[in-house]
């Protein structure tokens, strides 16, 4: 793997141990409720388990991407980045919320042409 193959792959492993870290630990504070424009506290509580296991699933994206980077194996990085590009086209139209099209699947679409053509 190249260098900017690397670090393009590693921008959204981070990316997603980040959204681990606010759905499974910070959804229901101010900056969880904030981030993800939920309606109340109370809301945030009702759903915190779901969000959890929704962080957890991203902490896997952003763990197979490390091991793509590992193990050198473009493939891995492949697969786990089309996962990561679906879930943010999914989360997009399932939430009508086009930021999230922008911040999930943009940069795995850069990392994954970086993959494939670099």
């Amino acid at each position: 793997m190249t260098t900017s193959q690397v670090i393009l792959i590693s921008i959204v492993a981070i990316e997603h141990f980040y959204f681990l870290i606010l759905e499974m630990f910070l959804w229901t504070t101010k900056k969880g409720i904030r981030t993800f424009g939920l309606e109340s506290k109370d809301f945030a509580e009702k759903t915190k388990v779901l969000a959890a296991n929704q962080g957890l699933y991203n902490g896997f994206l952003a763990a197979g991407l490390i091991v793509s980077i590992i193990q050198e194996d473009k493939n891995i990085s492949i697969f786990f980045l089309i996962c990561v590009i679906v879930a943010g086209i999914y989360g997009a139209f399932s939430t009508k919320k086009i930021k999230l099209f922008y911040f999930q699947s943009i940069p795995a679409i850069i990392a994954l042409l970086a993959t494939i053509f670099i």
